[in-house]
């Protein structure tokens, strides 16, 4: 698996509201650009949109300490998202036979390896952003 490096910095913080305001600030500004669902245009897909309203459902079922752990990665997640084209892991949802998981792998400013995970539905072709986590 390639690995593309972002220009985001990790969050340096270390408690929930440290890290919490800039993460959410940053989804309040991709929501505001659109009436609707908020998304990000994703260059590997040719500019699909790829939905984020998941990412946070998701994030709400983890425990304290493992949404500190994803919630530092945001900002760089979404920026992989956006910029990278390269080729990423994908397979079957064992859960779901409709739905596809891609893995794609990034390295933030400060060398950390960490992964964003897109469920697509082969049915509808929807994407949506299921997680963003560190390696």
């Amino acid at each position: 698996m390639k690995v593309h490096k972002v220009k985001a910095a990790v969050n340096p913080g270390t408690d929930y509201e440290e890290i919490y305001p800039p993460a959410r600030k940053l989804y309040k500004q991709i929501k505001a650009k659109t009436k609707r669902q908020p998304y990000i245009r994703a260059a590997y897909f040719n500019k699909e949109k790829v939905f984020i309203e998941l990412f946070w459902i998701h994030l709400n079922q983890k425990n304290r300490k493992e949404r500190n752990q994803r919630l530092k990665y945001y900002a760089c997640g979404i920026e992989l998202l956006r910029s990278t084209r390269q080729l990423p892991t994908t397979k079957r949802n064992p859960n779901s036979s409709n739905e596809l998981l891609h893995r794609f792998a990034g390295v933030a400013v400060n060398g950390e390896l960490f992964y964003i995970q897109i469920k697509e539905n082969t049915r509808n072709k929807r994407k949506d952003l299921m997680s963003i986590f560190p390696a």
